[in-house]
């Protein structure tokens, strides 16, 4: 039985656990140290070399030895066919773009994205390499279709989109998109393998800040893109032998540890994230909650459909309140912590105000203020404590 045919048969938390961990042929333990080198022993005549190579040993910006242990790993829980870590989620998403793109082509993005894919595609590709740019509500699918152009090379979507937490079908959309000779790429980040895989439901790509969930722990960075071999190859060419993306060492060992607990993380951050969106929807002060896991949400049925462990620790909600209400709020959470980022381990919130460069793409309920709460694996009657001492402390009632 091959290795590929072995990885089939086994569950999502075994091979969160095996993949791309081994015995240390040198020293015998039981994992993969963390090789901290730059630069590998070449051989007896290195004259045919070929130093752009990403494949074996070289040079570390070509890829490193834990890199490539994590590769492995991420490409299994995505079930692909290959996949590249780089340095950031960001430097996945642009490395994607910057690698598959050329000047004259059309892309079609979601228009609730991750800030850095606004800013690239409807600012940097589209002034800096002449790629035309048309943001469409990726959950309608008519919109969509009549994006479409000649020269659409790509539809880029998020499920579920940061903020707005919006649902997109992946399937449908991943039908339209090989209809019309296009590639599909799908930021599955606030999802996680564990909860919905893209590549799966007919995406060509799937992109992860490893950032997130699967490091899990707030301690490291990193991105993964997860597809096919021969768009794969040219990724590391271009995005990270050339422009050196490349993921350091030791981040790449973190993620690696994090990634084995991610089955059970996620399990508590879906339990604390349904609890707490039901919670905040009856509350009298709140005056919406997004969150795919709600029977109101508008997605429902389609996040049913293919978020299939569950929806995530991330919800957005609002305040019948004012701008400084908002912050009084925040001020008196003792255990949820006003920071950025998502998928920690600890419980995060981050009001974003009215002025938010992006509101007009957002539903009218966000276009007054929000907070973005990313829920941790702490119990949940305490996060719900917190939350209630907050709304009473503010006096929202």
């Amino acid at each position: 039985m091959s290795k590929k045919e072995l990885e089939k048969q086994l569950g999502f938390q075994t091979l969160s656990v095996h993949l791309g961990n081994a015995p240390d042929s040198e020293t015998g333990a039981i994992q993969h140290p963390i090789t901290m080198a730059n630069s590998y022993l070449l051989p007896y005549d290195p004259t045919d070399v070929n130093w752009s190579s990403s494949s074996g040993h070289l040079y570390t910006r070509n890829g490193g030895v834990n890199q490539k242990y994590l590769e492995e790993k991420i490409a299994a829980l995505e079930g692909g066919e290959d996949c590249v870590v780089l340095a950031s989620g960001v430097a996945a998403l642009s490395g994607l773009f910057f690698a598959l793109l050329k000047s004259g082509d059309h892309v079609i993005f979601s228009s609730v994205t991750y800030i850095a894919v606004y800013r690239l595609l409807n600012e940097l590709f589209n002034t800096k390499f002449n790629i035309e740019t048309t943001i469409v509500d990726t959950s309608d699918l008519d919109a969509v279709r009549a994006a479409i152009q000649p020269n659409t090379r790509l539809i880029h979507t998020e499920s579920p989109g940061n903020p707005t937490l919006g649902i997109t079908d992946i399937a449908a959309l991943a039908e339209i998109a090989h209809q019309n000779d296009i590639l599909l790429s799908v930021d599955n980040t606030f999802a996680s393998p564990y909860n919905q895989r893209p590549i799966e439901l007919g995406a060509d790509f799937s992109i992860e800040s490893l950032t997130k969930y699967i490091n899990g722990h707030g301690d490291a960075m990193g991105g993964s893109i997860t597809g096919k071999t021969k768009y794969l190859d040219i990724i590391r060419a271009q995005s990270q032998v050339n422009l050196g993306a490349t993921i350091s060492p030791f981040n790449a060992w973190l993620i690696m540890r994090g990634s084995v607990t991610l089955p059970l993380r996620m399990k508590q951050h879906n339990r604390n994230g349904l609890a707490i969106a039901e919670w905040l929807e009856q509350q009298p002060a709140v005056s919406f909650v997004a969150y795919p896991g709600l029977k109101s949400s508008k997605g429902y049925d389609i996040a049913q459909k293919q978020m299939t462990n569950g929806f995530g620790g991330v919800l957005s909600f609002g305040l019948k309140a004012d701008h400084d209400t908002y912050n009084r709020f925040v001020s008196k959470l003792k255990l949820i912590t006003s920071a950025v980022s998502l998928g920690h381990d600890e419980s995060l919130i981050v009001f974003i105000g009215e002025n938010d460069e992006r509101q007009y793409l957002y539903p009218d309920e966000f276009h007054h203020g929000f907070f973005r709460l990313s829920i941790g694996i702490e119990d949940t009657e305490d996060l719900i404590n917190d939350l209630k001492n907050a709304f009473a402390e503010t006096g929202l009632q």
